[in-house]
This record gives structure tokens, C-alpha cells and sequence, in this order.
């Protein structure tokens, strides 16, 4: 199974995405969606479970629960927006991962890249897969594709959105 991962466009939907997400089994949206528009355009390339973020409005939030939890491939996935990271949680997310341990936990809110495994969370993986919009203090467009093979995460790919070389293209 391959997963695409994107978080913070805030209202932009990049065209490459069209291209690096083509070939993924599912889109997780780690909020900060922005509009509706974005969340369509991205059900075109595969089935999403989005989360809505802190600038998403009512009618998103609507779409979009708060918390995503659902399991894929034999795999607990937990998907929320604004978590912080591992020795540096955020709204009490370190008690409820270690009280209802998922194995693996995605995040967006920072526009930081971040995956790693968590020692103390029974290695459970954590990946921020930074962000795809325009605004923001990022300085590269980023989004991940994560393989899922024998009901494990095998790889995850980090894809820069406006490279211009060809390297990590399908």
C-alpha cells in the first residue's frame, strides 16, 4: 500500500501533487486544508482522510473531524493537526498517544519535516510530512509518501514539491 501525506496548503493545491500522489492507495491531509477546492481536488487522485487544522473554517471543520483514528494495512493510524513532536508535545498528546498507542501518528501545524521513531512510545512512528502551501515560514514545499508492505511501514519518501530535478518522481 502506498499512502501520500500532506499537511498545511493552506488553500493551495500544488500541481505537482497530481503527479507524486498518482500512483498512492490513500491521501491523509494532516490539516490546515484552507478550502474546500483543495480537499476536492485532492478525492480526484485517491480516496483522503483529512483532519481540519486551527485556520480551516466551519465548514471544514464539518468535513473534517479534529482527530482521524482508523486502522489500514493491520496498522493503527491517529491523525490530528496540532500535536507538537516527540519530548515536546503539544495539548496533552504525549499522556493520550501512551494511554491509546497508535503505530503510527501524523501531524501537520509546525511546517516542520519530521519522521522519526519514538522509543519511548514503543518505537511508534511519527511522521510530519512539513507543508505544501505558499504560506508560511517553510522554505521548501514538502510531502511524504509512505509504503506499507506485510503490515509494516517499509519507507517513507520525502518529495519536494518544487524541485527541479527529477529525483524522487514516480
Amino acid at each position: 500500500m502506498l499512502i501520500g501525506i500532506v499537511s498545511d496548503t493552506h488553500g493551495f493545491f500544488h500541481p505537482s501533487l497530481v503527479e507524486y500522489f498518482a500512483s498512492v492507495d490513500l491521501i491523509i491531509h494532516a490539516g490546515d486544508i484552507g478550502n474546500e477546492e483543495t480537499l476536492l481536488a485532492l478525492q480526484t487522485i485517491a480516496p483522503v482522510r483529512a483532519v481540519f487544522g486551527n485556520v480551516d473554517g466551519w465548514k471544514l471543520r464539518h468535513t473534517a473531524p479534529e482527530h482521524q483514528r482508523f486502522e489500514e494495512q493491520g496498522l493503527k493510524f491517529w491523525v490530528t493537526h496540532i500535536a507538537g513532536h516527540p519530548g515536546r508535545w503539544q495539548l496533552g498528546m504525549g499522556k493520550k498517544l501512551a494511554e491509546s498507542l497508535p503505530d503510527i501518528f501524523i501531524c501537520g501545524h509546525s511546517h516542520i519535516l519530521r519522521i522519526e521513531r519514538v522509543p519511548e512510545l514503543q518505537n511508534m512512528l511519527y511522521i510530519n510530512p512539513g507543508a505544501a502551501g505558499r504560506q508560511g515560514f517553510h522554505l521548501e514545499k514538502t510531502v511524504v509518501r509512505l509504503i506499507i508492505r506485510d503490515g509494516k511501514p517499509e519507507q517513507a519518501d520525502v518529495i519536494h514539491l518544487d524541485a527541479k530535478s527529477t529525483a524522487g518522481k514516480p
